[in-house]
């Protein structure tokens, strides 16, 4: 569809679509630019998948690592981010996110709602690579009182981490948490947890933590630069002039068609195709087709499409952050992550035989999962477990609710035979599975997989084992939990180049368009750097977009007063 000012109902210098992390950065950039700036979202509430995650940012030499001495050269970041790509993604596109990345956290900072902290201990993905690092690099914002937020808090997409009474916790906080009945760091934490019980009752704050502090606190910045921001407003079409470069959107809102029109350019950041299901069963692994995706539910690859209708390229397709997870009996997706360091525990396939590192990064999990077709698979632990540790929102020695058994995702059984006889496995392979399991943990090494031979492996894992992951499943009642090939949304999407603009099949520019996040296809190629390079990354792009449409701008003012003094001469 083409347009020109004149035709549209508003018109901005720049317009992104979506209010996720990415999306929220390439705003409050623009804005710090001077460039008039509108967001707009389909959701009733904002945030994207940003605010329903754990809200790490993994952005090597932020100012908040910088300030604790985690200081990296760049060349051991590029030759880590070299090595997990392998080649897959342009260097150029590397170059910006690790050159710019530090400046868009020092822009982030000047803010005074933007306060974060270092997860010390929560390791890169891939600590024994060159270049990575076992303590990590991952920062999170501190929590957030969202009754700052005043008319925008009912607005705000919530999401599962905030916990009974009030009670909120970080990433730091559920680490240690979760070794409540093992160490005196857990039991100190569910102290601190009980205390904050108590002061949100009389202090009636409303704390939030994670991926909806970060949104909150970015959207904090936005309000104080002007940004408006328009929910319930979904992208139908792109707008094009008559040389094809983007010049704005055709928008559904408030049950009427509008037209907004963008003269520097339009940001896709509406994520990925987590919930199209036609798409899902175009693109990706037969084992990775069902929805088992925790992403946010408006994502359903609307800004992919509009930008392959314009003959943009897409890569990447075939992949997805994933993760595996479980089906709650309610109809939600419970991502597992710590759950797969329990230490008395394996994971086995359809025969009853472990396939791959059960503590590995998920990513890493579900593609072996997927490559060996190891779907479902059934995540195997003992009453001892049961009572140690939390598993899939339930607490530790508390029973599992009757609808987990109703659903078949949960099985209980007194004996292995009789819990291989009711997940349909062959007794005598998991009980072998088992006794050779049990035979790594007495000795501290798993021969097979080398489970807890990364400091990635260990962080969730149980300090007072000789291995943090290994543990005898000995100890009835058996636990068997059905495990699927999730995911925290696709990784798939538009080809951008590093200026996150949108590129045709044949390298060319699709000029006025840029991509971040999921919508485009990810800087970090089949891989997971460290707990945050989906976010991070996605921000990082944002604001390279809001650099460059910044640039255009300046240069299309230096046209303009160039042609005025000519006028002027004439």
């Amino acid at each position: 569809m083409s347009g020109t000012e004149e035709t549209f109902d508003t018109t901005v210098d720049f317009l992104v679509v979506g209010s996720g992390g990415g999306g929220m950065a390439a705003a409050i950039t623009a804005a710090d630019r001077g460039i008039d700036t509108l967001v707009i979202d389909k959701g009733a509430t904002f945030g994207g998948s940003t605010a329903i995650s754990g809200g790490g940012i993994w952005i090597p030499n932020a100012p908040t690592l910088r300030e604790k001495g985690v200081i990296d050269s760049r060349e051991s970041i590029r030759r880590y981010l070299d090595i997990i790509t392998e080649g897959t993604v342009p260097a150029d596109r590397l170059d910006a996110f690790v050159d710019k990345g530090p400046e868009l956290m020092e822009l982030l900072d000047r803010s005074p709602h933007m306060k974060l902290y270092w997860v010390k201990g929560y390791s890169d993905y891939h600590p024994e690579y060159d270049g990575g690092r076992p303590l990590g690099r991952t920062i999170e914002c501190t929590p957030f009182d969202t009754r700052a937020l005043k008319e925008d808090e009912q607005y705000q997409r919530p999401n599962s981490m905030k916990g009974p009474l009030g009670l909120w916790v970080t990433s730091k906080d559920y680490h240690d948490l979760a070794m409540v009945k093992r160490t005196w760091k857990g039991r100190k934490a569910s102290l601190v947890a009980a205390w904050r019980v108590a002061s949100n009752v009389i202090r009636r704050r409303h704390m939030a933590t994670g991926g909806r502090a970060l949104v909150a606190r970015m959207r904090m910045v936005l309000k104080d630069a002007g940004v408006p921001l328009w929910l319930k407003t979904s992208m139908t079409e792109l707008i094009v002039d008559g040389t094809g470069a983007v010049v704005g959107v055709l928008a559904e809102r408030d049950g009427r068609t509008v037209r907004i029109g963008a003269r520097r350019g339009v940001l896709l950041a509406t994520g990925g195709f987590d919930h199209n299901q036609d798409m899902r069963a175009k693109y990706l692994p037969k084992h990775g087709v069902p929805d088992v995706s925790a992403g946010a539910r408006e994502n359903t690859g609307d800004g992919i499409v509009a930008g392959q209708k314009l003959g943009a390229a897409v890569d990447l397709m075939d992949d997805a952050w994933w993760m595996p997870s479980v089906f709650h009996p309610m109809g939600a997706v419970i991502p597992l992550v710590s759950e797969r360091c329990i230490p008395p525990s394996v994971i086995v396939d359809g025969r009853g035989e472990r396939f791959t590192n059960e503590s590995s990064p998920y990513v890493n999990f579900v593609h072996d999962q997927l490559d060996g077709g190891h779907v479902p698979a059934w995540f195997v632990m003992d009453g001892k477990a049961k009572s140690r540790y939390p598993f899939a929102q339930v607490l530790p020695g508390v029973p599992f609710p009757q609808g987990f058994y109703d659903s078949g995702v949960v099985h209980k059984a007194d004996t292995l035979r009789d819990l291989a006889d009711a997940i349909g496995v062959k007794a005598d392979t998991l009980v072998a599975t088992i006794d050779r399991f049990n035979g790594f943990a007495r000795t501290g090494k798993d021969e097979d997989f080398g489970r807890g031979d990364s400091a990635y492996d260990r962080y969730y894992g149980d300090p007072t084992m000789k291995n943090p992951c290994l543990d005898e499943i000995v100890q009835g009642p058996f636990y068997a939990i059905r495990c699927e090939a999730g995911d925290l949304g696709t990784k798939g999407g538009l080809v951008t180049d590093a200026d996150a603009r949108v590129l045709r099949e044949d390298g060319s520019v699709i000029d006025g368009l840029y991509a971040t996040g999921n919508t485009s296809a990810s800087v970090m190629g089949n891989e997971y750097a460290g707990a945050g390079a989906t976010i991070g990354p996605a921000m990082v792009f944002g604001y390279i977009a809001a650099l460059h449409v910044a640039d255009v701008s300046r240069e299309a003012s230096r046209t303009t007063r160039a042609h005025s003094r000519a006028g002027e001469v004439a």
